[in-house]
C-alpha cells in the first residue's frame, strides 16, 4: 500500500474540501466515500425502496455503479439524509468495503474521506486526520451550500439535520463515526478554507517525515 491519507469527520466539517486539496497537492487519487452511501440511498429511493430495509439497502449497494457518484442528485439534502440511514446497515457497509479497500490499496497511495477511513477502511494509513467543527458552523456551511444550489431550506432545519446525523453516525453499532486513536484532530470552526488546508498539510507532512 502506498501513502494513504485518511480524512474522517462529521458532515460539513470541511473534510471533503481538505481531502480534495490534499489529493491535488500530492497528485493522488481521491475518493469521497460519503458519495457511495449517498448514491446507494438515491438508488434505493429511485426504486421506491425503504431506506430502513437492510436487505433492500444491501441490494442497492451491491448493484452500485461508480458512474452514479456523478449524478447531481447525490449532493442534495435528501441524499445526505438517505446516506446516513442506509449506512447503519452492516450489509451496506460490507458491500462497499472491498471497493474502498481496493481504492486505498493503489500503488502510489490515495486520499479517502469519510467517517470510518482511519478506523475501519484503512487503519494502516500513514496520515490520519479527524476534521470537525461546531454543529452551528457546520449547519451554516451546509445551509449556504444548499441554498446556493436552489434548495428552499432554513438554517434551523439544517442544524436539526446535522445533529440527527451526528447522533446516528456516531451511535451505529457497525463502524461508528469516531476519531481513530492515532488521528490528529483538526477543528475548522474558526478557520478559513486556506487556513484549514494549511493546517492539514502540516499534519500530513509530519506524518510523511516519520
Amino acid at each position: 500500500m502506498g501513502f494513504v491519507i485518511a480524512v474522517d469527520g462529521p458532515a460539513a466539517s470541511g473534510k471533503g474540501t481538505i481531502a480534495s486539496r490534499l489529493a491535488a497537492h500530492y497528485g493522488l487519487p481521491m475518493l469521497d466515500t460519503g458519495l457511495l452511501y449517498r448514491a446507494v440511498g438515491v438508488r434505493l429511493l429511485d426504486a421506491g425502496g425503504d431506506l430502513d430495509d437492510p436487505a433492500a439497502a444491501e441490494a442497492a449497494a451491491r448493484g452500485l455503479d461508480l458512474a452514479e457518484l456523478e449524478r447531481p442528485e447525490v449532493r442534495t439534502r435528501a441524499a445526505g439524509e438517505a446516506a446516513s440511514r442506509v449506512a447503519v446497515h452492516p450489509g451496506v457497509r460490507s458491500a462497499l468495503f472491498d471497493l474502498q479497500r481496493e481504492f486505498a490499496g493503489q500503488q502510489d497511495g490515495a486520499v479517502l474521506d469519510g467517517r470510518d477511513i482511519g478506523t475501519v477502511i484503512a487503519p494502516e494509513a500513514r496520515a490520519k486526520l479527524y476534521v470537525t467543527a461546531s454543529a452551528e458552523v457546520r449547519a451554516d456551511r451546509r445551509w449556504k451550500q444548499l441554498t446556493g444550489q436552489g434548495e428552499n431550506v432554513t438554517f434551523e432545519e439544517i442544524l436539526a439535520d446535522i445533529r440527527k446525523r451526528d447522533e446516528r453516525d456516531g451511535g451505529r453499532k457497525d463502524a461508528p463515526m469516531t476519531q481513530a486513536v492515532d488521528a490528529i484532530l483538526l477543528d475548522t470552526s474558526e478557520m478559513t478554507i486556506s487556513q484549514a488546508f494549511d493546517a492539514a498539510l502540516r499534519i500530513v507532512e509530519t506524518a510523511r517525515a516519520r
